[in-house]
This record gives C-alpha cells, sequence and structure tokens, in this order.
C-alpha cells in the first residue's frame, strides 16, 4: 500500500473514532490516537524522509490536508459534548410555576419624563430625539447664540477635544438643538418634544449636577401666538401638578426667541416649601434668525418654544430636596416610588 493509500486509510478511521466518541475524555483520546506525538499521523510524518524527493511533496499535501479534515472534526464534536455536557441530567418538567423576578420600580425621573410626554401627546405632540454629542453649529449658531455669549466658554460646557474653535463637538447643553435638526429636514407645521439628558459644567449641589434631564417644546405655524404658549404650557403643568397650580409670565432674554419669557408657578407644594413663587422653565417666541437659518420664512411662519428641567418637577411632585439622590443609585431611595 503506498503511503497516499496509507494517509487516507488512518484519516478514515480516526474520524471515525472521533465522531463514535460519547464523552469528552474518549474524544481527548481519540484526538492523542490521531493526532498526539505517538499518533497515526506523526507515524505517517516520519516515513516521508524514505520517500523519493519527487513524492513528497504530494505526501506531505495530503497529509497537512487530513489533519485540518481531522481537526475540523473534532472541534464539531467537542461542541456537541460540551453542549450534551451542559443539558440537566434530569428531563425539565415544564408544568412546574416558573420563578417570579424581584419586584422593581420604575426610576422617578423616567416616570415623570413619561407623564410629561403623555400631557403632551394628548395635545397632538411627537416626540423627537438627537444626538448628545452635538456641535456648535446647531447648539448655539443655528440657535443665534453669539461667538462671545457665555455658553460657549470651557467653563460652562463640556468641549470634545480633536477640533478647531468653531468646529468642536460638546456634550449638548440643552435639547434645543434638536428643534433646529427637526427644522432642518421636516417643513413646517411642526409641533414636537424633546426629552434627554444634557450637560452644563455645573458642581452638584442640592439644585445642581453636571447632567440632568430636560425637555424641550417646539410648535411652528401660521399664526401661532403668545396666547398658544400661554395655554398649552398652563395645560401641562395643571396636568403634572394639579389644577391648583398658578402661573406667570416674565420677561426674559434668550437668544433664540422674542419675546422671551422666565416661568414661575406656585401651588400648595410650592408653599409647603416655604416659597411664594418658583422659577420652572423659560419660553418664548422664535426668533425669526432661528427661522431664518434653517429656510423657513418667518413672515410666514411663527412659533414658540420652551424648555424646563425634568428633574424640578421630579423634586416638586416628590418632595425631594436634593437632585443628586436621583443619581447615586440607592436602592433605598428609588424602591419608595
Amino acid at each position: 500500500m503506498s503511503l497516499l493509500e496509507q494517509i487516507d486509510s488512518v484519516k478514515q478511521a480516526a474520524l471515525a473514532e472521533l465522531r463514535s466518541a460519547q464523552d469528552l475524555p474518549s474524544l481527548e483520546r481519540a484526538k492523542g490516537g490521531a493526532l498526539g506525538a505517538e499518533g497515526s499521523f506523526t507515524s505517517l510524518m516520519k516515513q516521508l524522509g524514505s520517500l523519493a524527493r519527487e513524492e513528497r511533496p504530494a505526501a506531505g499535501k495530503a497529509i497537512n490536508a487530513a489533519k485540518q479534515e481531522l481537526e475540523a472534526a473534532l472541534q464539531e464534536r467537542r461542541t456537541e459534548l460540551e453542549l450534551k455536557a451542559a443539558l440537566p441530567k434530569d428531563p425539565t418538567d415544564f408544568s412546574l410555576p416558573g420563578r417570579r423576578r424581584a419586584p422593581g420600580r420604575i426610576h422617578p425621573l423616567t416616570q415623570t419624563t413619561a407623564d410629561i410626554v403623555r400631557a403632551f401627546r394628548r395635545l397632538g405632540f411627537a416626540v423627537a430625539d438627537g444626538p448628545e454629542i452635538e456641535d456648535e453649529y446647531h447648539c448655539f449658531d443655528a440657535l443665534n447664540t453669539p461667538a462671545d455669549h457665555p455658553a460657549r466658554d470651557s467653563q460652562d460646557t463640556f468641549f470634545l477635544a480633536g477640533a478647531a474653535p468653531g468646529q468642536r463637538p460638546l456634550l449638548r447643553t440643552h435639547t434645543s438643538s434638536v428643534q433646529i435638526r427637526v427644522m432642518e429636514k421636516q417643513a413646517p407645521p411642526i409641533r414636537i418634544v424633546v426629552p434627554g439628558r444634557v450637560f452644563r459644567r455645573d458642581n452638584a449641589d442640592a439644585t445642581h449636577n453636571p447632567t440632568f434631564q430636560q425637555i424641550e417644546g417646539l410648535y411652528v405655524d401660521r399664526g401661532v401666538t403668545v396666547g398658544d404658549l400661554k395655554g398649552t404650557v398652563t395645560e401641562v403643568f395643571q396636568s403634572l401638578l394639579g389644577n391648583e397650580v398658578k402661573l406667570r409670565f416674565r420677561p426674559h432674554y434668550f437668544s433664540y426667541t422674542e419675546p422671551s419669557f422666565e416661568i414661575d408657578f406656585t401651588s400648595p407644594l410650592v408653599k409647603k416649601m416655604g416659597k411664594e413663587w418658583l422659577e420652572i422653565a423659560g419660553c418664548g417666541m422664535v426668533h425669526p434668525a432661528v427661522f431664518e437659518r434653517v429656510g423657513y420664512d418667518p413672515e410666514v411662519w411663527s412659533g414658540w418654544a420652551f424648555g424646563f428641567g425634568i428633574e424640578r418637577i421630579a423634586m416638586i411632585r416628590y418632595g425631594i430636596n436634593d437632585i443628586r439622590l436621583f443619581y447615586e443609585n440607592d436602592v433605598r431611595f428609588l424602591s419608595q416610588f
């Protein structure tokens, strides 16, 4: 029998032994018998030296091909036996009752966000989303924020390294950047809310955190007025905090709205905190310069935008006096909600 015929014969015998192994130890024994130091293929390799020079390449190639086939069969059988070993020894009784999950809670910020979104959906608003890592154009330029505005300083905003001023990526300081992205892609009318995480260089204390949740509202259509803004805001806050809520609008300045307002509110909850009024949101009519940036004609379209922190609403609803409690992941705190 020629060496090539021996190679095929030894391969077939080794394949049969590998595939018939009933457990991992017997598979390792079959592997040693074929591919080990004293294995059948090692013996064949030793015979190569006795062949004529012109016969050696074909024989060596055949041995290598056979070894690769055996190694593939070995791995396949090992996977089958490992899976078999992992199966339970006793059959599973699927009629037994299943394990119950430990009771959990929805985070208070998630609950509050869901209630806010639900209030807006009842008024016909859709939910929009955008990236947390923004560019200066969408976060500042398109929102009519000048280059020398304090918000664009590194002491107020988290800029990311790797780009020149004016092109630097940053962690968004407000969800207002999403209104630009939506208006760039969609023609009016628009009615959206944008909940999401924002980032500012604030020291962590009872009322500030470097990261917090915000929700932005935007309504653009023909003939939109401040009256529409006031009616929507009043409806949403009364839905969230009760019909006894009263709002007042104070003139303010924001670069992307004109006129602009700060919204204060009062309620029995606020009075329990020892305050008469509490600032809760900023708002205003969308600045014509913002509309021009996105290609809207400010002579045709008008709209309002407002934003507020979700933590502030949750703190009032649940009587929490320290914003940091939301982010400490203390189960004793979270299990109350």
